[in-house]
């Protein structure tokens, strides 16, 4: 086992045989590399355990050595548990019935600071009963059967992670790493946060409301041979503007009629619905990552007025800005 380092706080990555490689390594790059602002001394202390420890298999052909939990779980060994951190992967299936595994998450969550889960670990805090009483959230996929299998958790869909008190819980691989540069920002502050993420070459540090569905993304899919790529990014480019689909229309040179029909086809709603869903997935990241009044971004958003981006919130999201932006938005 490492020898303990008590200057700096240590993060745990739980691991078993069937984890998803990018659901550890993309949070341990992060908790890895993390520096104090205007320091390049690291920031953390990292460690990897299995129940057995030894080498445990990922979903690759790559395999990740671990040191025995029992050793964690050891008082006497003086390793201070700062953060807790739970890797999703198809082996979760499993790992949630592995009593004795099951039983050290358990005990070390009384001794960590901060318990996190990647994807499908969040299954694994739920058979500890860690979550019970709690929101939590999943890959999408796994969503459904986090309920059915844990009634006493408050299963939510959409967010890409949520902090509960000091329990975290992310969406699917690339939310793991969003939620761990979420945590280094409430350890660290802002700046090395955001050195991260350029160094990962991440658009953004997405807040905890960030969708796990990509509106362009389904776009994409439904319009695989890009015939309205073109179109897409002029009106996120022109949402402030008024936009009509005569004018959409003339941007890929059809009649309205021919256009409308065409687009509908191809992307499953009509060119109205989708420009409203660009408009409202602007507006989200505005209320979360600004200072913007909600007057602005429903100004800047091409909604025209409040009033207007309030119905088309209770349309795609049922929910209000202002709700919104409150449940969401973190300090």
């Amino acid at each position: 086992m490492p020898k303990p380092d008590r200057r700096k706080p240590n993060v745990v990555f739980l691991v078993y045989d069937g984890i998803v490689l990018l659901d550890l390594v993309g949070p341990l790059h992060v908790f890895s590399r993390a520096c104090a602002d205007g320091t390049v001394e690291l920031a953390y202390k990292t460690h990897i355990a299995s129940v057995s420890g030894g080498p445990v298999q990922t979903n690759t052909i790559v395999q990740v050595d671990s040191v025995p939990l029992e050793e964690l779980c050891d008082v006497s060994k003086g390793l201070e548990i700062d953060t807790l951190v739970i890797v999703g992967g198809d082996g979760a299936n499993v790992a949630e019935t592995n009593k004795k595994l099951v039983e050290h998450v358990a005990t070390l969550s009384a001794r960590a600071k901060r318990i996190c889960s990647v994807c499908c670990g969040a299954f694994v805090l739920a058979a500890a009963g860690l979550l019970d009483g709690r929101r939590a959230v999943t890959h999408w996929e796994d969503c459904a059967l986090l309920a059915r299998r844990f009634p006493n958790v408050r299963v939510e869909v959409d967010p890409i992670y949520i902090k509960e008190g000091s329990i975290w819980t992310s969406a699917g691989i690339t939310a793991g790493t969003d939620m761990a540069l979420a945590v280094v920002r409430e350890d660290l502050g802002p700046d090395p946060a955001l050195h991260l993420a350029r160094s990962l070459v991440t658009p953004m540090i997405r807040s905890a409301g960030q969708s796990q569905f990509s509106s362009d993304l389904a776009r994409q899919t439904q319009d695989s041979a890009g015939e309205f790529s073109k179109l897409h990014i002029w009106l996120r480019e022109n949402l402030a503007k008024r936009i009509s689909v005569s004018s959409m229309a003339a941007k890929c040179s059809m009649s309205a009629r021919n256009f409308s029909r065409r687009y509908a086809a191809k992307v499953g709603l009509t060119p109205a619905s989708s420009l409203e869903k660009m408009r409202v997935d602007a507006a989200r990241n505005l209320l979360l990552e600004t200072d913007h009044s909600i007057k602005i971004v429903a100004r800047e958003c091409g909604f025209g007025d409040q009033e207007r981006m309030r119905r088309a919130f209770h349309r795609h999201l049922r929910t209000s800005p202002s709700t919104y932006q409150s449940s969401f938005r973190e300090s």
